[in-house]
């Protein structure tokens, strides 16, 4: 009897030591693989990030002043131009026949003014020689200064008619490049189109529209990246330097501008733009990055109202090569990364990649760590 014991006790143990063997390597084969990262401090800018537009810095709409045909245009879009340059002729058949007019008018109030100043000159040697009565004197004196003010109407009229034949000779008023032109040689000029569009973009601005709730984080001289699609390894820098100091009373937005140096003029007005805008630094704070935090969405009753409430939690890696959850009280979040309160402990190892397929309590395999997170 004793015997059956001693063999029964046997088996047990060959048993269980084959059990606790099978056990061990098959915990080690569903051990998951996972990357990690040592926790660290560092800084993180607070940024706003916005989509808008770019535009000239200055953008002039160029008239005729007369409304006939263009005859003659000196530009073409893209053209550059200094102040003053001509860019186009407008026909000015009549302008041209109202100087004439008006040089053959002056020429003859010129004659009539000459032949009467003779005459004021024999009158008033005659009336110094008491030659000449007062009256007659006068008279002569009344028809010299009428003539005076004939030459001086006509003169009048002659610059005006040059002032007016000048303006069909359409010229920029700014230096910069020819954005648009409008018309072409033959079109009839209309006083509500212009003739051309002349813009500067040495520097160009970006324009955009906040929120009231951005509104109060956005100041001037901000510094801002911006990026467009054109050139999508390539950032500009640039700064605020216009804050709307009203918000729109229906769509509760304000326009603000950036400036932005645009040296090699690569940058061109109607562009779509995207802004990211430097509000503020955080200095000294457990920073992660973001992929390697699980966001998890929930209705939570907040102030007697419900809200949507965004939580967060990492997995770090024990002693035992097990994954425990952590939940993170987050300060501030970017695209990407995570500043972090409390949770989790500088030097501390979060999963960084694999963390979707943890539990608490799951056994990890590291496979790679990984460098801190890229601010």
């Amino acid at each position: 009897m004793i015997r059956k014991w001693i063999i029964t006790i046997g088996c047990l143990i060959v048993v269980l030591t084959v059990s606790c063997t099978s056990s061990d390597i098959g915990q080690e084969k569903t051990a998951v693989p996972v990357d990690v990262m040592t926790v660290k401090k560092g800084d993180i800018k607070q940024t706003l990030e916005f989509n808008g537009d770019i535009v000239a810095e200055y953008t002039v709409k160029v008239f005729s002043k007369i409304p006939d045909r263009i005859t003659k245009f000196y530009v073409d879009e893209g053209d550059k131009v200094l102040k003053g340059d001509i860019i186009a002729e407008v026909e000015a058949t009549q302008l041209k026949q109202a100087v004439r007019r008006a040089k053959a008018g002056l020429t003859a109030a010129k004659s009539q003014l000459a032949n009467i100043s003779a005459e004021f000159e024999r009158a008033e040697r005659l009336y110094s020689e008491n030659a000449m009565s007062k009256q007659q004197y006068d008279a002569v004196k009344t028809q010299y200064e009428a003539a005076q003010s004939q030459v001086d109407q006509a003169e009048a009229g002659l610059a005006s008619a040059r002032s007016s034949l000048k303006d069909a000779s359409i010229t920029a008023p700014i230096s910069g490049i020819i954005g648009k032109r409008h018309y072409e040689e033959g079109d009839m000029a209309a006083p509500q189109l212009p003739v051309v569009t002349i813009v500067q973009i040495d520097n160009v601005k970006m324009v955009f529209d906040a929120t009231d709730k951005e509104f109060g984080k956005l100041k001037l001289g901000q510094p801002a990246q911006v990026e467009v699609t054109s050139y999508p390894d390539e950032l500009f820098l640039g700064k605020i330097i216009k804050i709307s100091p009203i918000l729109d009373p229906l769509t509760r937005l304000a326009d603000i501008e950036i400036l932005i140096p645009n040296p090699d003029s690569k940058l061109k007005p109607g562009m779509f733009a995207r802004a990211e805008v430097t509000i503020g630094l955080l200095e000294n704070k457990i920073i992660i990055p973001r992929y390697a935090a699980i966001e998890t969405t929930t209705l939570k009753f907040i102030q007697g109202q419900d809200r949507v409430v965004k939580e967060y939690h990492v997995y770090t890696v024990n002693d035992s090569s097990k994954a425990v959850q952590r939940d993170l009280d987050v300060e501030y979040v970017n695209h990407n990364n995570i500043a972090v309160n409390s949770g989790i402990e500088v030097g501390e190892k979060i999963v960084v990649s694999g963390q979707n397929k943890l539990l608490d309590g799951t056994v990890v395999n590291i496979i790679t760590e990984k460098e801190e997170a890229v601010l």
